[in-house]
């Protein structure tokens, strides 16, 4: 048996989007064998979001979710029925966490939230995705709102932050409070694991989008603090330059944050005579002048490529970097060298590249990279192999609709 550092450990993921099902995927390339309950019929909403990739017998997947959905097995079960809730909690009695992003308080009406399933297995791990929390004596007025990404990145005052002062806000990338979210509640299913190891004892996981992203914000929340100043979008008050700036192939990411940084890029742009420029002499004076400065640079870069101008500025020390387009992310060596982007070979898709886990393990075995499943594609197996339901007992559940299998019996 291959060992990985979550070997052994069986997760339940009910999950849709895609905050919890990137949770689930970080704990499923860790090793933890994780079955992912849907909708028979319709499945997770990520199924029917493109992009598509249809094969020639007209089988359709979509790439969110094949991307954020490997290496887990899909068990369809109808959680309104009387049968369904009972396979789902003989379930629970076999699992070690589940990971849940529905909407607050839909698991509680079908009475299998976190105080029904511990009473079932005292040692579970409940960890709770939602918009603005849900831990008893930890709620607010909000604590019932649905919440997409952007709304957490709006209240967090993230969002306020991106763009130009001229401009309305602006979100970042599609999805990030989502998988920051994820990734977030994955270390916390890890610490609610290693403090069980101690107790004996599972718990209830409390995870927040809104909580996540403010958390990422600190730098707005120091500031404040400190000086009661509210930064704003645009140009930063006492820092310069920092942006992207452009080259003969594309833009070049910089930024100087202190005077020595600035000593060195003045050095690799052969301008050392702005190092004791009154306009320049430190980060204040570079932000109001920033007009000045970044006509310096940028007349420097006009006829020099990224990699060109990143070498020259590596030799002075001045931290750097191209500013990628996907077609550039794919063609960098150093991502194939770090191997994150994994390949995955789709029974519909075929060999395609996602985004790996970030983090490399050294006595751990590289990540497994199992397709993403087939609607019900696992709901036979786990109910015979793992909860020892018999085959004319399969048959009849899935004539009510109680489940969903890929193949019939």
């Amino acid at each position: 048996m291959i060992l990985r550092p979550l070997t052994g450990i069986r997760v339940i993921g009910l999950e849709q989007y895609m905050s919890a099902p990137y949770c689930t995927m970080l704990l499923a390339d860790a090793g933890a064998e994780v079955i992912k309950i849907e909708r028979p019929g319709r499945g997770d909403p990520r199924r029917s979001i493109p992009p598509f990739i249809t094969d020639e017998q007209d089988q359709r997947v979509a790439g969110g979710f094949i991307g954020y959905n490997r290496n887990k097995k899909s068990l369809a079960l109808n959680l309104r029925a009387e049968a369904g809730k009972k396979i789902l909690r003989d379930l629970v009695k076999e699992s070690d966490v589940v990971v849940e992003n529905l909407r607050p308080g839909a698991m509680d009406k079908l009475q299998l939230g976190y105080n029904h399933l511990k009473g079932i297995n005292p040692r579970l791990i409940y960890a709770a995705i939602s918009g603005f929390g849900r831990l008893d004596g930890y709620t607010s007025s909000y604590a019932q709102r649905p919440a997409f990404d952007i709304v957490a990145e709006a209240m967090s005052g993230v969002m306020n932050l991106v763009g130009f002062a001229d401009k309305p806000p602006s979100w970042t990338i599609y999805g990030m409070a989502d998988v920051y979210t994820g990734m977030v509640t994955a270390y916390g299913v890890m610490l609610a694991l290693f403090m069980r190891a101690q107790t004996g004892e599972g718990q209830f996981v409390d995870s927040a989008m809104l909580d996540n992203m403010l958390a990422l914000n600190e730098r707005m929340v120091t500031l404040y603090s400190f000086t009661g100043e509210s930064p704003s979008r645009g140009r930063m008050k006492h820092l310069y330059p920092r942006g992207a700036f452009e080259c003969q192939d594309g833009y070049l990411a910089l930024n100087i944050p202190d005077d020595i940084q600035w000593g060195r890029l003045c050095q690799a742009i052969e301008r050392v005579d702005l190092k004791d420029d009154p306009r320049t002499e430190n980060g204040t004076a570079r932000a109001t002048n920033a007009d000045f400065i970044r006509k310096i640079i940028v007349d420097w870069l006009a006829d020099k490529t990224r990699t060109q101008a990143v070498a020259l500025l590596e030799e002075q020390g001045v931290p750097s970097g191209p500013v990628y387009t996907a077609e550039d992310v794919f063609d960098d060596p150093h991502f194939a060298a770090r191997n994150t982007l994994v390949t995955v070979d789709d029974p519909v898709a075929g060999p395609r590249k996602y985004a790996r886990s970030p983090l490399h393990l050294s006595s751990a075995p590289e990540i497994p990279a199992e397709p993403a499943p087939q609607l019900g594609e696992h709901t036979q197996t786990i109910l015979k192999d793992l909860l020892g339901y018999g085959d004319r007992e399969i048959e009849q559940l899935q004539d009510q609709g109680v489940i969903e299998a890929q193949n019939s019996i």
